[in-house]
């Protein structure tokens, strides 16, 4: 059994799939699986990944079903003590493998996160987001539990590639990403970190994250429409675990933010359908028996973006309400 399962979901990834498998293959950690998720590729990335021979590598071929399918199909086959994820256009330090698993194990915690380092056009440079500055040294060298980070969990990078996990502690808790949308390491992150007993920081690069203009992230585009129902998972999630009122407050403000500013950087074309996603989920929870919360709890600006796309028909008619 090795002890290291790496899970690495592919679609289309030519450009840079080379140097992501190679970033693993060349760790000085060497006791690991690499599960390949070919996601329905159609370039020439299935014949970059069957120049490689290695018998720490497993090739899985599906039918395009997006990330969050690929990683739970992953997860279904790895036999690893612990479980990592890479990116397909990211890569790792060489050290990366050896030094998360020694600080996963010397705590004996149930996930690690260490710090990611930009990589653009041949520059690398920090990012506060993925630099665990919310962890201050009071953190470092220890574990911890969620219950000490209460008033700052929605702070922390969601990012699924930023931890280690505990493969027993992953089964334990049936951690599942959601299929068929974007986004899916954010409701996925939430439910491990809260369920987690014991949780480590290290605060060393361990991973490369490209920008580039076909990342995910990058170009605010169609992807983004699946902010709305991300944010449904994770509602759903803090309700049924029993933590929403514990974390109400800042719940509810993440969940308004993250399709406002999708709504807000969308380009034209998108705009009338988010709005039509976010009116039809405000309603939904106008119905249920949150809305009075969301009335209560949101500050100012989020109170009156939730209102006035209830008060609205159409976007139009919400853009010049808005600027009211």
């Amino acid at each position: 059994m090795p002890k290291i399962s790496v899970i690495l979901p592919v679609y289309n990834s030519e450009k840079y799939i080379k140097k992501s498998v190679e970033s693993v293959l060349n760790q000085t950690f060497t006791d690991f699986e690499l599960i390949i998720v070919n996601d329905g590729s159609t370039d020439d990335t299935i014949n970059i990944l069957n120049s490689f021979s290695d018998s720490r590598i497993k090739i899985i071929n599906q039918t395009n079903q997006g990330p969050g399918a690929a990683r739970n199909n992953a997860l279904d086959v790895a036999i690893g003590e612990y479980i990592m994820f890479l990116d397909s256009d990211d890569w790792y330090s060489d050290d990366c493998l050896e030094t998360a698993y020694r600080e996963i194990t010397t705590y004996d915690a149930d996930m690690t996160f260490f710090q990611m380092i930009n990589y653009n056009n041949g520059e690398v440079y920090e990012n506060d987001w993925f630099e665990l500055k919310t962890f201050d040294e009071s953190f470092e060298n220890r574990f911890f539990s969620p219950a000490e980070t209460p008033g700052s969990i929605f702070d922390l990078s969601v990012g699924v590639c930023q931890k280690i996990y505990r493969h027993e502690f992953l089964k334990r808790i049936d951690a599942r990403f959601p299929e068929g949308i974007f986004f899916e390491d954010m409701p996925f992150f939430y439910y491990v970190y809260l369920k987690a007993d014991k949780i480590s920081i290290i605060k060393k690069h361990l991973y490369y994250r490209r920008k580039h203009d076909e990342s995910i992230t990058h170009v605010v585009d169609e992807k983004f429409l699946d902010t709305v129902e991300a944010g449904q998972v994770l509602m759903r999630i803090f309700i049924e675990n029993g933590w929403y009122d514990v974390y109400k407050y800042d719940l509810l403000a993440y969940k308004i933010n993250g399709p406002r500013y999708a709504l807000r950087d969308l380009p034209l074309k998108c705009k009338d359908k988010m709005f039509e996603l976010i009116k039809k989920d405000y309603e939904e929870i106008k119905r249920g028996p949150y809305y009075g919360d969301f009335l209560d709890e949101l500050g100012p600006v989020k109170k009156k973006f939730f209102l006035d796309v209830l008060e609205s028909k159409n976007y139009g008619e919400f853009e010049i309400k808005s600027k009211s």
